[in-house]
């Protein structure tokens, strides 16, 4: 098979949650256990940092391997789910894994692929740890994909395990309470391991107290160990000023990731940072680092600005929790009138995120190419309900460009609800 049917037969034949939902996913840890073995366990090969949370979790990784690379090492980086290339998942350095590289893996496994039938997510966890073992990278970031106890990812024994915080997010697998979505995430915490928590919520702190006391697992609430004391955000990077809660000594880091939330993610990343300094990583000029995260990792659809008139915004934020991150953005922005293309997947509590939405834009909503999208009329009539007022189109590109024709140059244009809706935009 060459790339492309490679990548056919991946997305084809295995089940893929971000096409099925739920019924792609396997409860229990077996299948990848198996190709592990079956590949010589890379997974104990290279050191790695291990990524958990509800929202976060994408940019926190990109800025901890952003800060790792530019220190000199060699760096892995594996996340989920892709936008627009699914070697986007498997980097070193910010490069993406060869072409050749995903098509020889497949080809060695065929016959077991055949056996085992693993699901996309498992097949694609140990085609990172091979290829991360294979390049003899210094250490790896691993993302989870969903929850963390079960997730395919947690074969690893980390160096630091991070948990960015905890919301309202695939409920039908992970528990209708924080505390339930927190047991999960919490399932990440090896005997040992030091945690890193991004995040102090008061339901949530008592169940990572709990899993870290039973593991004997050193805790650290990032943000009891620093404090904000300024924010400058501009429209295309964010500056912070924090302040040790220690020593009271302050810094000011520039981020290239302009969004208002990366703040919270900041403190779990120099918390992160701390913990690893201590184990003896070096961690080199963290604030260049942090001012180049998108040109070092790639890292796309965290507030990217991809044009300036009118102001024209993805973001990969579509749950109740990262709904009111991007409000709390739009907040700190000024435009004449705002444009909304968005869609949703059919397993998210739509109701509730379309109540969040703000009433004086001007919506077009549409649907990703893939089964699990919500019918875009279906989401129509649901934003009517909801007090929304806009219009329907069958595809990301048809109601994108319907967006930058209405909107003026003093306009906004934010493309939000969905990963998959993000990838699909055209021209990015």
């Amino acid at each position: 098979m060459n790339y492309q049917q490679t990548i056919d037969y991946l997305y084809n034949q295995l089940p893929m949650f971000s096409k099925q939902g739920a019924s792609a996913l396997k409860h229990d840890l077996l299948n990848t256990r198996e190709l592990c073995t079956i590949l010589g366990h890379p997974e104990n090969r290279f050191p790695s940092v291990h990524i958990a949370g509800t929202n976060g979790k994408g940019s926190s990784s990109h800025m901890l391997a952003a800060v790792l690379q530019q220190a000199g090492y060699k760096t892995g980086l594996y996340t989920s789910p892709h936008l627009y290339d699914f070697r986007e998942r498997i980097k070193i350095n910010g490069a993406m894994i060869p072409e050749n590289r995903v098509v020889e893996f497949v080809e060695r496994l065929r016959a077991k692929i055949d056996t085992i039938q693993p699901s996309f997510f498992e097949l694609t966890v140990a085609m990172a740890f091979a290829y991360f073992a294979e390049e003899k990278v210094d250490i790896a970031i691993i993302e989870t994909g969903l929850g963390g106890r079960l997730d395919s990812t947690n074969v690893i024994t980390p160096v630091l395990s991070l948990i960015t915080n905890i919301s309202f997010d695939h409920m039908n697998v992970l528990g209708n309470t924080l505390q339930q979505i927190a047991y999960e995430k919490a399932g990440i915490i090896k005997p040992d391991v030091p945690v890193v928590i991004s995040e102090t919520q008061p339901e949530t702190a008592p169940v990572f107290y709990d899993a870290a006391d039973q593991r004997l697992s050193p805790i650290y609430f990032a943000d009891q160990e620093w404090a904000i004391i300024d924010s400058f955000p501009a429209l295309d990077s964010l500056a912070v000023t924090v302040a040790n809660t220690r020593t009271s000594e302050q810094e000011t880091y520039t981020l290239d990731l302009p969004g208002h939330y990366q703040e919270k993610n900041l403190l779990g990343v120099l918390s992160a940072l701390r913990v690893l300094q201590q184990a003896g990583w070096k961690t080199g000029n963290v604030g260049a680092a942090l001012a180049n995260v998108r040109k070092l990792t790639g890292l796309g659809g965290r507030w990217q600005v991809v044009q300036q008139a009118p102001y024209t915004v993805l973001d990969v934020g579509h749950n109740e929790a990262g709904i009111k991150a991007i409000l709390e953005q739009l907040a700190l922005i000024q435009y004449r009138h705002l444009h909304i293309v968005t869609g949703f997947v059919k397993d998210k509590d739509v109701p509730a995120a379309l109540t969040l939405m703000p009433k004086n834009a001007t919506y077009y909503f549409t649907k990703a190419q893939i089964p699990r999208a919500l019918p875009e009329d279906e989401l129509y009539r649901m934003a009517q309900e909801a007090g929304l007022r806009g219009a329907a189109y069958e595809n990301v590109p048809a109601a994108y460009h319907a967006a930058l024709a209405n909107a003026g140059d003093e306009d906004m244009v934010l493309v939000c609800g969905s990963v998959f809706i993000v990838g699909e935009v055209p021209g990015v």
